[in-house]
């Protein structure tokens, strides 16, 4: 494993707390009834989703910061992959998060674009990842 691969790891680990946090978060919203969280259908799904896409995105980045060793890439382009892979995961929740920070919302703020930002990095980290496996010997 290189220098840099436990680093972005190591790194990327040490950010779990957050999801935790963040469903710690949610718990209590919906055990207190005076939060609202209830009464709103948008930011139910809408908390839910960036809760899950965090989660799943912290692994997918996980595996790729190991599967960059592996690959056949630049280095411009492996450290795009190994911070654009963790910091897809935070855009994409994040503005899952911030685009309905009101309890009376009823439709995204334009924080809603951050989903839309995590996404297009996302996609050109794992394909970048893709070719660059499929040209590694």
């Amino acid at each position: 494993m290189s220098r840099a691969t436990r680093m972005m790891t190591g790194l990327t680990l040490i950010l779990v707390p957050t999801i935790q946090l963040g469903g710690s978060f949610l718990l209590s919203a919906l055990i207190d009834r005076e939060s609202g969280y209830m009464t709103n259908p948008l930011r139910q799904n809408f908390f839910r989703a960036g809760h899950a896409h965090a989660g799943v995105l912290t692994i997918l980045s996980l595996v790729c910061q190991i599967l960059v060793d592996a690959a056949r890439l630049s280095t411009p382009i492996q450290w795009l992959v190994r911070i654009g892979a963790p910091l897809a995961g935070i855009l994409i929740s994040a503005g899952f998060f911030f685009s309905v920070l009101a309890p009376t919302a009823t439709e995204p703020s334009r924080a809603i674009g951050l989903i839309y930002g995590g996404a297009v990095i996302l996609a050109v980290s794992v394909v970048s990842l893709g070719v660059g496996l499929l040209r590694a010997r």
